[in-house]
């Protein structure tokens, strides 16, 4: 196997000099203001290894990955039930689609669509008052991480919350169905501010260990889910993490991965090591441009696929 310090160097020196960057979230006014020539990656292996290159430790807004967080915590509280008000199916279609959720009545093709993560964190809102909510994701993060400095950036949550139209429709269209148990407007400021969660590839790499570890978190070695959970989330994560790219990213990296429009892609190669890469300018899918161009190229110097290597 190559020295994984020199392959992260190369790609880092790789990623530099592309002309093509893709397009930051401009949707999002504060991610407009991101500069597109940022770019980072960490990975942390099986044995606790931390490798980075690039502006890994510069914390970005982590947007969409916060999706698998709170998906975690929703199947610790509810468990399979979950499963009767969202599916587990690749959606085809963008990951902010109305059209597909009028046609299955409301109930979300998968928990990485905005629909279906909408209605995971009505999971994780329920029985709580929403700063609770939210201090219970936050917390998770910092649990996860390894790091109690992780916040939530302000500025990000109210760019979100003032222009997410979308959102709200999609909150108040599954309301109608009986889908959304609390107000719609509770649900949906924890959802922005989940999303305006800021860390660094580094911490992002360390949260994502446990589903490289079988469900252990691996500095306490303490049970995060159980080891058949941890292989469910990472296969929602293959088929549904990329929206509608989600099947370029399987045939290209083949490894489990959660995107986000921050420019974030949190990869997990299941027993070797957990992995995050950010770029903020994205492609036509909304997924990392340079950061999907990155992870293709460390699992193929690596071996890491699994698909085999």
């Amino acid at each position: 196997m190559p020295e994984i310090v020199a392959v992260l160097a190369e790609i880092a020196d790789q990623m530099a000099r592309e002309s093509e960057r893709g397009r930051v979230a401009s949707y999002i006014p504060q991610l407009a203001r991101v500069d597109p020539k940022k770019f980072g990656i960490a990975v942390v292996t099986a044995e606790g290894a931390v490798h980075v290159a690039g502006d890994a430790e510069e914390p970005f807004s982590i947007q969409s990955i916060s999706k698998v967080f709170t998906l975690t915590l929703a199947l610790g509280r509810v468990g399979d039930t979950l499963w009767r008000r969202v599916g587990r199916e690749p959606s085809g279609n963008a990951f902010n689609s109305i059209a597909q959720l009028e046609r299955e009545n409301g109930v979300p093709r998968n928990p990485f669509i905005n629909a279906g993560a909408i209605v995971v964190t009505d999971v994780v809102l329920s029985g709580h008052p929403p700063k609770e909510a939210l201090g219970d994701i936050v917390q998770f993060m910092r649990f996860l991480a390894g790091n109690e400095e992780i916040v939530v950036d302000k500025a990000v949550a109210q760019s979100e919350t003032a222009t997410g139209y979308r959102n709200v429709a999609l909150a108040n269209y599954m309301k109608a169905f009986g889908n959304i148990e609390n107000p719609p407007e509770m649900t949906l400021g924890v959802y922005f501010h989940q999303c305006a969660i800021a860390m660094s590839c580094r911490d992002l790499a360390h949260a994502g260990r446990f589903l490289a570890e079988d469900g252990h978190h691996p500095a306490t070695r303490r049970r995060v889910v159980s080891r058949e959970r941890a292989r469910r989330i990472n296969a929602l994560m293959l088929m549904c993490g990329h929206y509608d790219g989600s099947g370029d990213f399987a045939f290209k990296v083949g490894i489990p991965g959660k995107s986000g429009v921050g420019g974030g892609i949190l990869g997990i190669v299941p027993g070797e090591a957990s992995i995050c890469v950010w770029s903020p300018g994205l492609n036509a899918t909304g997924n990392s441009h340079l950061g999907s161009l990155a992870l293709e190229r460390l699992t193929k110097a690596m071996g890491w696929s699994v698909f085999g290597a």
